[in-house]
């Protein structure tokens, strides 16, 4: 849940998955959505998003659209 919204609890997340999800997704919808990755990847943007990179390593940087 985004800090905007009270959110207390933070989740670590890579900078590139942290802009995939707010290139696709409002602070309002992150706050309906919580810590569900299953709900983010079922927008399909997010979804071919985890599908390339998921053979990155671990560093691996890229702009993000």
């Amino acid at each position: 849940m985004p800090k905007a919204k009270k959110g207390r609890g933070t989740v670590p997340v890579h900078p590139i998955c942290h802009r995939t999800i707010h290139a696709n997704f409002t602070n309002a919808q992150l706050a309906r959505i919580g810590d569900d990755p299953e709900r983010l990847k079922e927008n399909p943007a997010v979804a071919k998003f985890v599908g390339w990179i998921a053979d990155k390593p671990p560093d691996f940087h890229a702009p993000t659209r």
